[in-house]
């Protein structure tokens, strides 16, 4: 595949862009990539940069081990620095080599398939002004390449990586951001450990919430610092055809709950379920009694399935995991005849949530 366009270098700002704020933190915008499949979205993603009324005071491209795409992105798009991941495989390992590497006390994340509106910048910079906020995320619009399909439930729109019915609308705190468009501070995500790396998406392969992990254990560090939800600051993400198919949504959702247990694993059930917790009782429940009045049976099969397949991978997920540990245990020595003692039981299973956003 070789490119359509050249994006030229802006290096100068537009007589519309605001004079910048000497006070605002620098700012370093991260773009990740695994394919060249997704060469025009990328160039999309990395003019939509370039065109921000307040430009990022630096661009960084990293893509994860594919030398084809590194080789197209060093010869044809400009303004920006190009790395390649220096971790693990996989999207974790390629944000970890962005915060490394980025100069920036601010490291804001697009999607490679997103593209930012001309305020995105503006806005996520404005959230930092409270010392108390370690993070800034925004509004992740979808992009239907070919529609929404009549039975896809808005409040499932984190299936195809975007933010849902059900999500606050006004400015708010929050636990954790959605993946395409997220901030940090550079020291306190570094001082945490940054993305777990057997978390997240490798390739095509649908797992997450690296990022869930990433911003629950931010948090814990710091008591009384927040995670600040700001739709103002929007991107738009594509959305192809071929997530609009019923069977990606059955494996996003079982992915999902998969991940979902990894992280439970990680962070305990209180911090790892809170928000699904108040997802089943509040918003699925609506969306379930607003569908059937509508009359779209359709829709309420869909939230009950993405519900109940959600569940099943969570449940898979923790069995698994405990399989693992138990295999990885020492042995018990063997206990004499008529020794005084009792044998532990099986540990206590974690709770389960019938969906997660």
């Amino acid at each position: 595949m070789t490119p359509d366009r050249i994006h030229p270098r802006r290096g100068t700002r537009a007589p519309d862009r605001p004079a910048p704020d000497p006070d605002a933190p620098d700012l370093t915008v991260v773009i990740c990539a695994y394919t060249v499949e997704r060469w025009d979205d990328l160039s999309a993603a990395v003019a939509s940069v370039h065109a921000q009324r307040r430009p990022p005071e630096e661009l960084l491209l990293v893509v994860d081990h594919c030398p084809e795409l590194l080789r197209l992105a060093r010869e044809h798009l400009t303004g920006l620095r190009i790395l390649a991941n220096r971790q693990r495989r996989g999207l974790s390992g390629a944000r970890n080599t962005a915060l490394a590497e980025a100069r920036g006390t601010l490291v804001a994340f697009l999607d490679d398939d997103a593209a930012a509106d001309p305020d995105w910048t503006e806005h996520l910079l404005a959230g930092y002004r409270d010392p108390a906020v370690l993070g800034v995320g925004g509004l992740v619009r979808p992009w239907w390449r070919t529609g929404r399909p009549d039975w896809f439930p808005p409040e499932f729109d984190w299936v195809v990586g975007c933010s849902y019915r059900g999500l606050p609308v006004r400015p708010a705190p929050v636990r954790n951001f959605i993946g395409a468009n997220m901030s940090f501070r550079r020291a306190e995500a570094l001082a945490a450990g940054g993305f777990r790396t057997d978390l997240g998406r490798v390739g095509r392969r649908p797992l997450g919430c690296e990022e869930t992990d990433l911003c629950i254990r931010l948090t814990a560090r710091h008591p009384g610092t927040v995670l600040r939800y700001e739709p103002a600051a929007a991107v738009r993400h594509r959305v192809p055809a071929a997530r609009t198919a019923f069977r990606y949504f059955a494996a996003r959702c079982w992915a999902e709950g998969c991940s979902k247990a990894a992280v439970v694993r990680y962070d305990g059930a209180a911090a790892g379920l809170a928000s699904e917790r108040a997802y089943l009782r509040h918003t699925v429940p609506a969306a379930l009694l607003r569908s059937l009045r509508r009359r779209r049976p359709a829709t309420a099969a869909a939230l009950c399935a993405g519900v109940a397949l959600t569940a099943g991978g969570y449940l898979t997920g923790a069995v698994r995991a405990r399989a693992a540990r138990i295999a990885r245990a020492p042995r018990s020595a063997p206990r004499r005849p008529g020794a005084v003692g009792t044998t532990s039981g099986p540990a206590a299973a974690p709770d389960l949530p019938g969906g997660t956003p």
